[in-house]
């Protein structure tokens, strides 16, 4: 899976991306919806606080996967929109989420067959 080099693993560097908590949850609102300003994402992602979605917002634009714009209004905002490596993401959270509904599905059967 990796190259045997000194270059990062791209599994690895795929699971610092997408392993954070909030990090799959914020591209997933931001693909459906966005762009979107802070405030409309925050109320977007369920239970997240300020400070970690402004370090989430911070490390996902570090790795170029959401875009940061300013919009001149009055008064100034800001708007959190994906970049193409973000849109890329699309197959990856897609299929993060139809595992975690069969995982959670088979594990509530087990759970009912050793109660019942």
């Amino acid at each position: 899976m990796g190259d045997g080099g000194s270059r990062e693993s791209p599994l690895t560097v795929t699971a610092e991306i997408v392993g954070k908590k909030w990090h799959p949850l914020i591209v997933v609102e931001l693909m459906e919806n966005g762009p979107l300003g802070f405030n409309d994402l925050k109320q977007s992602v369920d239970g997240i606080s300020d400070k970690v979605l402004s370090e989430s917002l911070d490390d996902l634009q570090e790795r170029a996967i959401v875009d940061r714009t300013v919009i001149d209004d009055k008064p100034v905002r800001v708007e959190y929109s994906l970049t193409e490596w973000g849109e890329q993401l699309e197959l990856v959270v897609t299929a993060m989420d139809e595992w975690g509904e069969r995982y959670l599905d088979a594990m509530a059967e087990d759970e009912a067959e050793n109660n019942g």
